[in-house]
């Protein structure tokens, strides 16, 4: 996937990113009230960056400072019409947030979906955070009459 730049260089994660990543983690783990276990997320962010059936784990920079990340899993659904994605985790430090970077994100991943034959992207998004929850609609995400529910197994 080529880098898309014009406000900042979007970027598949190589596994030398994956220590520079951890600050922008911790921040987005503490902002979502989620709890981090360092080592195991280490792991699994190297195995999406080794394993690209699964999705991708993209990087955000400026002038090579980090200043995001996002984490795109692929999966399949028949209700969803076949092929489709999670954005799973997005952060973008405070002080780059308004500036469109996040349009930007949003565009690189349909971009690289259509590519992939992704027919859908869902994410989720807190209905306290009426920011984040306006910007997605903006950008075309719909909410459900459902809930995301989930079972640990």
């Amino acid at each position: 996937m080529a880098a898309f730049s014009f406000m900042a260089t979007i970027r598949n994660a190589e596994a030398a990113d994956v220590e520079r990543m951890m600050p922008l983690v911790r921040g987005f783990y503490v902002y979502e009230k989620l709890v981090l276990d360092e080592g195991r997320y280490r792991e699994l962010a190297l195995e999406l960056i080794a394993n690209e059936n699964l999705g991708r784990l993209l990087v955000i920079e400026t002038e090579n400072e980090l200043i995001g990340y996002a984490v795109i899993g692929f999966g399949f659904s028949l209700e969803f019409g076949g092929r489709d994605a999670l954005l799973d985790e997005f952060y973008l430090l405070e002080a780059h947030r308004g500036q469109g970077i996040g349009t930007q994100l949003i565009s690189v991943m349909e971009e690289l979906c259509r590519a992939k034959g992704i027919g859908a992207v869902h994410l989720e998004a807190d209905y306290v955070n009426v920011r984040v929850h306006e910007f997605y609609k903006r950008l075309g995400f719909r909410d459900h009459e459902r809930h995301l529910m989930t079972k640990w197994i």
